[in-house]
């Protein structure tokens, strides 16, 4: 899978499931601002067509993005417009980060369970956001934007907790689109990692979308994260595209 159209549908639904707080059109880029939380949710996306002067497009972004206080920070695939943007950014000093894969998996025929320990809120659930932050060290200062972020994804969506005796073991969260089961914000408790956590939470959000019609699931995880990739590959995902970032130095 790596026709320009599943890359630029699977953008857009992480878009929609990662929604920023502010999204501005600029003849084909999507420029996305949250208060500088999460570079996907602050940054340029080149995804459609474009006919615009690329070296007078590039300024206008830098000139906006800093009349914000943000760093200027594309997010690119092998599917942008126009093709060379990766080599003109490189060209202006722009620096690689974030190198991330996509990885995609068809829910047909699985087998797949609902943890016995897994707590379930439909809608956004504050005790979820609570656990959430602290496993993930999320500092004090971005939690109201995270908050605001959540609050705005209009798609169904489902936060899940594993807890056992009381104990946050590990949380995620589903959201799904258009037959499409994003999953997000996985995260296992420091004490309890290597204990078969991780499987149990997504194949959680795995059923959990599966049984409201997903036929397809897809999620980013870092290329230096290699147990997520190791844990994410023994159930069957596999990479569909990479996408990275260039970032002012």
């Amino acid at each position: 899978m790596s026709n320009h159209l599943d890359i630029q549908k699977i953008e857009e639904l992480s878009m929609n499931a990662f929604p920023s707080l502010q999204t501005q059109l600029i003849n084909g880029w999507i420029l996305r601002f949250s208060n500088g939380y999460a570079k996907r949710a602050n940054s340029v996306n080149p995804i459609y067509d474009s006919q615009e002067d690329i070296q007078q497009k590039i300024e206008e972004c830098e000139k906006i993005y800093r009349e914000k206080g943000l760093r200027v920070i594309y997010k690119l695939t092998k599917q942008v417009f126009p093709k060379q943007l990766d080599q003109i950014l490189e060209q202006k000093g722009y620096d690689v980060t974030g190198e991330t894969s996509v990885q995609v998996l068809s829910l047909k025929q699985r087998k797949i369970k609902m943890s016995d320990k897994a707590v379930i809120s439909n809608q956004f659930a504050e005790t979820w956001f609570t656990d959430f932050c602290e496993l993930n060290h999320i500092a004090d200062t971005d939690q109201h934007t995270f908050k605001q972020m959540l609050k705005n994804i209009s798609a169904e969506v489902c936060y899940i907790c594993l807890i056992n005796n009381k104990e946050t073991l590990a949380c995620g969260m589903g959201v799904l689109e258009d037959g499409w089961l994003g999953l997000y914000d996985i995260v296992v408790s420091e004490k309890y990692r290597n204990k078969g956590y991780g499987v149990e939470i997504v194949s959680s959000i795995l059923h959990w979308g599966e049984s409201l019609g997903a036929k397809n699931a897809y999620l980013q995880v870092m290329l230096n994260n290699k147990q997520a990739i190791n844990l994410y590959a023994k159930l069957g995902f596999t990479e569909a595209y990479q996408y990275w970032y260039r970032i002012t130095r």
